[in-house]
């Protein structure tokens, strides 16, 4: 009686017309514009097995398990999302479309990458784990690890809410809204840093920690930035401190907030090198097809012209190289 129902009843009750929709449905070979492939895959799958079930109880055990591996609601079918502030107070909306960069793509930095998976590796497991800071150079890698493991902890039930920083008043309310979920949630601020004259990191740092209330065990912040301290700092600030009283304590005002970060990690920018040994590595992935030396002898002018030796110069020489016409 679970497959072959009669809805006739029902839609004369309801006084619905289009109920056939629904009981002579027929998929569309289009792809979705709501949800991306994975989940597709993923329902087509779950389609699948409900095609071999023979009874409820079998029906019932298939979507059980189903839901036990990918959760439920927006938070079980996507990895990432973002924070929004409309009428309705603040949502949480899901990224459709996330990069599928993982942890291995990020060619060397092997010391960094340990550091940020043992953290998030102890957090994803239950165990103790910290806030999490990543700083140094410009295109060395720092955002896209985030991303790495945005997508190789998904099945272990971590979930990236991205966070900017005219949104670090919604915090609270963030917080609020995932506090209580089966799932590890870490809240990611990208390129963070501070002028003098902005007054946002106070509210992060009564949410990181200072606020009378417990963070939640489910919830850390990572953060990236090119600062080391967040903060701008300049050689004029020596000279406003001749004129401030208690000027240790100006200091530590300034440097309060990367203290709240437990682990703090450093990208340097590559040396020439290891510059090199980043395009030699993207090429082969890439299938390109030129001689060694001509490939680092083009590097090489690229690097000079645009931006200097990094993990994202090198990609883009090779996003070039791949662009060209034969």
């Amino acid at each position: 009686e679970f497959f072959d129902y009669d809805f006739t009843k029902m839609t004369e009750a309801l006084q619905v017309r289009d109920f056939s929709l629904i009981t002579d449905y027929v998929s569309s070979d289009s792809e979705s514009k709501v949800y991306n492939s994975r989940i597709r895959e993923r329902i087509c799958s779950l389609a699948q097995k409900f095609a071999k079930n023979h009874t409820p109880e079998e029906m019932k055990a298939t979507l059980t398990e189903f839901y036990k591996d990918y959760g439920v609601g927006r938070f079980g079918l996507h990895k990432a999302f973002r924070v929004v502030h409309d009428e309705n107070g603040v949502q949480i909306v899901p990224i459709q479309n996330i990069a599928h960069v993982y942890l291995n793509d990020l060619i060397g930095y092997e010391i960094p990458k340990k550091k940020l998976i043992d953290n998030t590796e102890a957090f994803v497991e239950g165990r103790k784990a910290n806030n999490c800071l990543l700083f140094g150079d410009a295109g060395t890698g720092k955002s896209s690890s985030i991303k790495g493991i945005a997508n190789e902890y998904y099945d272990q039930g971590l979930r990236i809410i991205e966070v900017y920083k005219h949104q670090f008043q919604d915090l609270n309310d963030v917080i609020t809204q995932i506090k209580n979920r089966n799932y590890k949630f870490i809240i990611y601020m990208d390129d963070l840093s501070f002028e003098d004259f902005e007054i946002e990191y106070k509210y992060l740092k009564a949410v990181i920690e200072g606020g009378l209330e417990k963070k939640p065990k489910n919830v850390l912040i990572y953060a990236t930035s090119n600062r080391r301290h967040l903060i701008k700092e300049s050689f004029s600030d020596k000279d406003d401190r001749r004129e401030d009283l208690h000027s240790g304590d100006t200091v530590q005002e300034k440097l309060s907030l990367v203290s709240r970060f437990g682990v703090t990690i450093f990208f340097a920018a590559p040396d020439k090198k290891q510059f090199q040994n980043i395009v030699k590595t993207l090429a082969d992935r890439y299938g390109v097809q030129m001689a060694e030396e001509e490939l680092l002898l083009e590097a090489n002018k690229w690097e000079l012209a645009h931006g200097g030796l990094s993990g994202r110069c090198a990609q883009q020489f090779i996003d070039y190289i791949l662009g060209k016409k034969e």
